[in-house]
């Protein structure tokens, strides 16, 4: 697997991004794993910035805002060489929302998520046709490690609207 040399600048730039909020704690996450369209998969690249959850009210829900930038290489598909939207193009994604949890500290539960952020993409694919999609995700996340299924798509806003589907492993540190 091969990344352009801006993608090394870009992970370097969201990296550095908490340092723009120095009062807030911050656990950022390098993810990575097989990307689907349709059966068709490639690679997948994302870091994600999660900063200090806060309670819904009383409830036992909690919110975080949840930035993230990824990257899913582009795939070389002969059936969508001619089409209007084609498979070639490396999509990059910067996205920004909220992760929500449910339960206190100690509870075994507290480590699942769910998080959903609006986002920005470059590329018009079959995949991902629109310069906005929603990133959906469900996953599991320890001090250092996570696990996760994420979905990338435009919500049938625009067609083709087929999305991109992911399992990423990701390793994270606090700053």
């Amino acid at each position: 697997m091969r990344f352009p040399a801006k993608a090394h600048l870009v992970a370097v730039a969201l990296a550095l991004l908490p340092a723009a909020f120095p009062a807030h704690a911050v656990h950022v996450q390098i993810e990575a794993g097989p990307s689907y369209m349709d059966r068709y998969a490639t690679d997948a690249i994302f870091v994600e910035g999660v900063f200090d959850a806060h309670r819904i009210g009383d409830s036992r829900w909690s919110w975080s805002p949840d930035v993230s930038l990824g990257w899913i290489n582009g795939r070389d598909i002969a059936r969508f060489h001619d089409s209007r939207y084609g498979t070639r193009d490396d999509a990059w994604l910067a996205a920004a929302g909220a992760r929500f949890q449910y339960g206190d500290a100690n509870d075994w539960y507290r480590h699942l998520f769910l998080s959903f952020q609006p986002a920005l993409n470059s590329a018009r694919t079959q995949a991902l046709s629109s310069p906005y999609e929603f990133v959906s995700t469900l996953g599991w996340q320890g001090r250092r490690f996570s696990v996760q299924i994420r979905h990338v798509s435009n919500g049938d806003l625009h067609k083709p609207n087929r999305g991109e589907t992911m399992a990423l492993v990701g390793f994270g540190f606090d700053l």
